[in-house]
């Protein structure tokens, strides 16, 4: 099975794909807007992903954006992407590290000398007794 990444077109199917001459792939490939990947021979092989990439900027191109405003939008598509990718990653890095809080149900409390220990919920540090009680919840932290 092929993906959309599978370089399997050569220019001219490309070309007629998109709608465009081959000379104007070329151009793009000049300029760095469409990459496509090379043969030992040095042959072009364009991807689904590349021919609809070149739908993409005859598009833009046809909306009046010149060729540098259209490599500066697919640039910064790209880094969208790249961002989306990466807050996806912290939020279920974010989730992992919040179940696993509250499954492992640690309590911080000072000791006589102020020092931060963890203890058991419903436990004081070891040694006096004292009736101080300090509660720190993050923001957002779930109610129990």
């Amino acid at each position: 099975m092929v993906d959309r990444d599978t370089p399997v077109y050569v220019i001219s199917v490309a070309a007629e794909l998109a709608g465009m001459h081959a000379q104007t792939l070329r151009q793009y490939d000049r300029l760095g807007l469409v990459t496509p990947s090379r043969t030992r021979g040095g042959g072009r092989r364009y991807s689904s992903r590349d021919v609809d990439r070149l739908r993409e900027v005859q598009r833009l191109s046809g909306e009046g954006v010149s060729l540098a405003g259209i490599q500066r939008i697919m640039e910064l598509e790209v880094q969208v992407e790249a961002l989306r990718d990466r807050a996806a990653q912290l939020l279920a890095e974010n989730e992992r590290l919040r179940d696993h809080a509250a499954q492992a149900g640690r309590v911080f409390a000072a000791d006589l000398e102020g020092e931060v220990v963890a203890v058991r919920a419903g436990q004081r540090p070891r040694g006096r007794s004292t009736t101080a009680l300090a509660l720190w919840r993050p923001q957002g932290w779930p109610r129990d």
